[in-house]
């Protein structure tokens, strides 16, 4: 079996594994540039983490009168984020693997897997923002769309790619 052959072989489960601690570390960026912007143009740098929360615990987790408090909030919102920011490296990780099998620039190139990462990121936000987020979470349409594209496109996925590119071109 050629080395081409069985790194492709093994690819798909490589980068998905791989897509996970990218996942998680690139939600890491994400979850401080939330809160960051959160600080500087609001009253708490923990808005974001009551949104997230709000898909476990519910409506009671938003301002402007919480029924839940601010601790609650903030560890249900890291673990849901993580866990979420977990899954799509996973998903991401798999898409990108499957095509670097077929499209050889992608696995061959930083720069191409970093784009196609960013364009995930993008169209997460999408997703996200203009599909999901109308049907089962209104709230979150109240956030700033400029800076959820600049949080999903760039600080998720651009830090993904940027993990992965180093982990899987090694």
């Amino acid at each position: 079996m050629s080395s081409t052959s069985s790194a492709s072989g093994q690819g798909v489960g490589r980068w998905a594994a791989t897509g996970a601690a990218a996942g998680a570390i690139a939600g890491i960026v994400f979850i401080v540039f939330e809160m960051i912007m959160a600080g500087l143009s609001g009253p708490s740098p923990f808005g974001p983490l009551r949104l997230i929360s709000a898909i476990v615990l519910g409506q009671g987790a938003l301002p402007p009168a919480p029924t839940i408090g601010l601790p609650a909030a903030i560890i249900v919102g890291l673990i849901v984020h993580f866990v979420l920011a977990t899954v799509f490296g996973v998903i991401f990780g798999a898409i990108l693997g499957g095509l670097s099998s077929r499209v050889g620039a992608l696995a061959g190139s930083r720069g191409a897997l970093i784009g196609a990462a960013t364009a995930g990121g993008l169209l997460l936000w999408i997703v996200n923002f203009f599909v999901i987020a109308p049907i089962a979470f209104p709230w979150f349409t109240m956030a700033n769309q400029v800076v959820q594209f600049f949080a999903h496109t760039f600080f998720f996925g651009t830090a993904f790619g940027l993990l992965l590119a180093g982990r899987i071109n090694r």
